[in-house]
């Protein structure tokens, strides 16, 4: 076995459907492995080639092709290190997830992703034919095994590569972000090697993509089980791990991990630099309400793309308070962005008088409300037209999940951070960005929410305290409890059964809102697929 086998971890952000500037990436980073860091392999996350999740992309035989035949210029291109790359590969009439090993012009050997999850936010089973058969490489004597992401959370790949001779696993991923999923994947990785007695090369994606976003975090397991945080989160890297001639692993810097707060925090910061920038939007614009939601979007907007690509408008009518208004001034001023204020009475009433006139409608108070967030929507939406900026909602999880919230009004828009976010969490990480710098005024913390649709408004006239709605929300929705077991943890059961049954009836609405960064184990959208028309609750 040879002294000194030195690995390089790629990891990326990588750009689903792009396929030459992810070819391009993966050439850079191959540069430095092997000029910079004399590394003897660099490895790739899943999938790299074609971006993470490629979904009905996978469908179009034109991609696959392009795919292809990338992978074989990239081979071409290979010189003096090794590559392990993940692309999908169509073969006799089938495709696999697959990954293989670029050395010295050729593609060395493939390996077919053994197994393929259809859970959660996977869909792997809509496109790939599972492999069967390790894959092992030699380097300079040390014999290493390839196996691709769920494939680790399985203990057959694992011990497949061990009685194949293995000495070392790579696991190549793109594993989503969800709070606390890194002690999962920890006490997963741990497991395959007290099984197997390998090492783990953990190398992971990173970057936002759609509802998803990927945190990085590649890591090493030694075969004494010792976790190696070798790089970092929520940020692209090359890093290099060596390991001795028995295989222990050294790394040049350990990383902390940060807390759960911080983690959430940088997650949606991520989702939204990523969702806005490859989708090549100039800007942001944001309804400013001087509330909890809109700040802390504002804020995460501005971190994530700077005070000069986001703008901030304020829309009050009869019922904003001057508090609300001062405070909105105060947030945008404090982020330095562009604060519009434009007054919507005179569209409100404009439509309720011609709604009188026409159709002889004289409004319910609800009706009213609804128009008023209409109004506010019409007129975020005409100013993104006009520059180009999305629109980023404010909704968070609570309001999702009971309709609390005006369809082609305050959900209109682009984009939602705060989709997966309770309102008590929206609380919490208010609070955690004022430990950066204090941008959120205290008392939008202090007091009390309300809409302000109606005159004294309080979301508690409409819903349960936010202190007992989320934990019968996490319970129902996160959790899949039913009725009974919720009320069995101590709840009462009209407020369960009202909760659930909204829940049900506004299925409708989540339809129709924009995608959101998945935050939890169970977000609503690609997670939580229920049917609109249900009366089971």
């Amino acid at each position: 076995m040879a002294n000194k086998l030195r690995i390089s971890i790629a990891q990326c952000n990588l750009q689903v459907g792009d396929i030459d500037g992810n070819a391009g990436q993966i050439l850079s980073a191959m540069s430095v492995a092997r000029d910079e860091q004399a590394a003897d392999v660099v490895v790739f996350p899943e999938l790299s080639l074609s971006g993470y999740p490629p979904e009905d992309l996978l469908l179009r035989d034109g991609f696959c092709a392009a795919v292809a035949e990338s992978l074989v210029s990239l081979a071409k291109q290979v010189k003096g290190i090794d590559v392990v790359l993940g692309y999908p590969l169509q073969q006799d009439g089938l495709l696999y997830n697959a990954a293989s090993v670029l050395r010295d012009g050729d593609i060395l050997c493939t390996y077919r992703k053994q197994q393929i999850p259809n859970y959660g936010v996977f869909d792997e089973k809509r496109y790939f034919t599972p492999g069967d058969e390790a894959c092992i490489f030699d380097v300079n004597g040390t014999l290493l095994a390839i196996t691709i992401c769920e494939d680790i959370w399985r203990p057959s790949p694992t011990h497949q590569a061990a009685c194949a001779g293995a000495n070392l696993v790579i696991n190549i991923n793109a594993s989503p972000y969800h709070a606390d999923k890194q002690g999962e994947r920890e006490r997963v990785l741990v497991q395959r090697v007290r099984e197997s007695g390998l090492p783990i090369v953990y190398c992971n994606l990173v970057g936002g993509q759609d509802e998803l976003v990927f945190d990085g975090a590649s890591l090493v397991v030694g075969a004494d089980e010792t976790i190696h945080h070798c790089a970092p989160v929520f940020d692209s890297a090359n890093v290099l791990v060596e390991f001795d001639d028995d295989l222990r692993p050294q790394v040049a810097k350990s990383y902390t991990l940060p807390g759960r707060e911080e983690s959430l925090y940088r997650a949606m910061v991520l989702a939204v630099r990523d969702y806005v920038g490859k989708n090549r939007f100039p800007g942001v614009v944001i309804g400013l309400s001087g509330g909890i939601d809109s700040a802390l979007t504002l804020a995460v907007a501005v971190d994530a793309l700077g005070a000069e690509q986001v703008q901030a408008v304020m829309m009050p009518y009869r019922y904003t308070s001057d508090i609300s208004v001062e405070d909105a001034c105060a947030e945008a001023k404090a982020l330095a962005v562009r604060y519009d204020e434009i007054a919507i009475e005179s569209m409100f009433d404009a439509f309720i008088a011609k709604l009188s006139e026409k159709e002889g409608m004289a409004l319910s108070d609800l009706a009213r409300q609804n128009l008023q967030a209409r109004c506010r929507g019409v007129l975020l939406m005409a100013i993104s037209n006009e520059t180009g900026r999305m629109v980023l909602t404010t909704g968070n999880k609570s309001e999702m999940a009971v309709g609390y919230a005006t369809l082609y009004g305050d959900m209109a828009g682009g984009f939602a951070p705060l989709k997966d976010l309770s309102k008590t969490m929206v609380y919490q990480l208010a609070r955690y960005r004022n430990t950066i710098s204090e941008v959120i005024p205290e008392r939008v913390i202090a007091r009390a929410p309300s809409a302000e649709l109606a005159a004294d408004q309080k979301d508690v006239d409409s819903l349960p305290a936010y202190e007992i709605l989320d934990p019968i929300l996490e319970a129902y929705i996160e959790e899949d409890k039913s009725i009974a077991e919720i009320v069995a943890d101590g709840f009462n059961e009209e407020t369960v059964r009202k909760v659930a049954i909204m829940v049900r009836r506004n299925e409708y609405k989540r339809r129709q809102a924009p995608p959101g960064v998945k935050l939890t184990a169970r977000a609503f959208g690609r997670d939580r697929r229920y049917p609109i028309t249900s009366r089971y609750i």
